[in-house]
């Protein structure tokens, strides 16, 4: 077998969303003629651990892991934290709304943490694994990012072995990721990104997305730069495991549960469903005594608030982080499956692992976000629910009703089965065998 090695800092036991996709395409690499190895952080700042991911991790998988320094406790001291305390991603506030010593944080991280806070973590990490591939004759390396640390790590590899095949592969954009503008940049610091960020287009031999609006949007950076082959942007979506599945009967939620799994954050905060739901439980006597507003994992104060606002408290029901296994089955009882794209300007573009989950839970999925976007071309290629655009609450309500009515939706199993986790993986495969 050839040999791969993998350059990611999400790696078991850390949890959520990070951790998903090059755990599952190592699971089925070696299934395709590739041995993987992977690289990790020996003790990286993870905001969950998940410690029931352990079982997808190949029994004869090296993993090498090597120390990696991070500011966060000057962090977590300077804003008051505990030393204990885990950092959310994405900007979320739980308890409180940001403070002014949490504005100040955000301005140094975007400015002097270029490009994130795992900066110090590239040199240390170049000059093990250059020994490390001299003596096991790598050829061909992944990043996976963010953290875009990762990608400069190969890079730095790629500059000392030139004839080292090269997949970036890019979970999140770089310099158009949603939070980019809140991160307070200098001029400075703004080129220092986009420098850094053309570095990695122009040299990995193969630039991957998890979407094609973002796979776009590189090509382009790409060309304007004055790069001419394009045909090494390349897209490999997120995908759901059959493993995952739970097999045999699940019993479904009483109520009409409207579910949400996973982080939500303010800019993801659907107003247009709370005024919608608020507005159904005072006409329909039916639908009030049925409602369940399910939250699963992290939510933010201002969508608590917003909630709260709307008169709607009652019926939510709040489940902390539960591990990926209790995930599946919690999906899998809901009625209806909420999907949220965040309301900002590169919503088009973003296309979550989540939803791919869904489309295995074989429950409708109800999604708020552009009907123009690379979400809304996979929901109507596969038949997996209904979409409306976020203000749109005509729609919206049209939606809700025909799923609570159980008018049902038409799924396309043979278009849902092309975003197996193990086809996904055949993917990537022919990517590797083609550099």
């Amino acid at each position: 077998m050839k040999k791969v090695l993998i350059l990611t800092y999400y790696w078991p036991p850390g949890g959520g969303a990070g951790v998903q996709r090059w755990l599952k395409f190592v699971k089925y690499l070696q299934d395709f003629g590739w041995k993987p190895v992977v690289y990790t952080a020996l003790d990286g700042e993870m905001p969950v651990i998940d410690q029931s991911l352990q079982k997808d991790v190949p029994k004869n998988l090296t993993v090498i892991k090597t120390h990696i320094w991070e500011p966060y406790n000057f962090y977590k001291k300077f804003i008051g934290r505990k030393k204990e305390d885990k950092i959310n991603a994405s900007f979320l506030s739980e308890n409180k709304k940001p403070g002014f010593t949490e504005k100040i944080s955000v301005w140094i991280r975007g400015n002097f943490f270029i490009p994130d806070a795992r900066k110090y973590w590239i040199k240390p990490s170049v000059k093990y694994l250059e020994d490390y591939i001299k003596e096991f004759e790598i050829d061909y390396i992944i990043s996976s990012g963010p953290p875009h640390s990762m990608h400069l790590i190969a890079l730095g590899l790629k500059q000392k072995f030139p004839k080292l095949k090269w997949i970036a592969d890019f979970r999140d954009p770089w310099t158009h990721i949603d939070f980019y503008e809140k991160l307070m940049l200098t001029s400075r610091a703004d080129k220092k990104h986009h420098r850094l960020e053309m570095l990695v287009l122009k040299n990995a031999d193969c630039v991957l997305s998890v979407g094609k609006t973002m796979s776009d949007e590189f090509a382009e950076m790409y060309l304007k730069a004055g790069g001419k082959d394009t045909k090494k942007f390349k897209v490999i979506t997120n995908g759901y495991d059959e493993d995952d599945i739970q097999k045999g009967a699940v019993d479904k939620d009483k109520k009409f549960s409207i579910a949400h799994i996973g982080t939500l954050v303010k800019d993801r905060n659907p107003e247009a469903l709370w005024k919608v739901l608020s507005k159904l439980v005072k006409e329909n006597s039916d639908f009030e005594q049925k409602l369940q507003i399910k939250l699963v994992g992290k939510i933010d104060i201002f969508v608590r608030e917003q909630i709260e606002k709307y008169g709607l408290l009652k019926y939510m029901k709040k489940i902390d982080y539960l591990p990926h296994s209790e995930v599946i089955v919690e999906q899998q009882r809901s009625r209806v499956l909420l999907l949220l794209v965040n309301n900002t300007k590169n919503a088009r573009g973003i296309l979550t692992g989540k939803f791919f989950e869904y489309l295995a839970a074989n429950v409708p999925v109800m999604a708020i976000g552009p009907t123009d976007g690379d979400l809304a071309e996979i929901m109507n290629e596969t038949g997996a629910g209904l979409i409306s655009d976020f203000n749109d609450e005509i729609k919206l309500e049209q939606n809700i009703m025909r799923l609570f009515e159980n008018h049902g939706i038409s799924r396309n199993t043979p278009a849902i089965e092309r975003y197996s986790r193990k086809n996904l993986t055949e993917q990537l495969s022919n990517v590797l065998n083609n550099l």
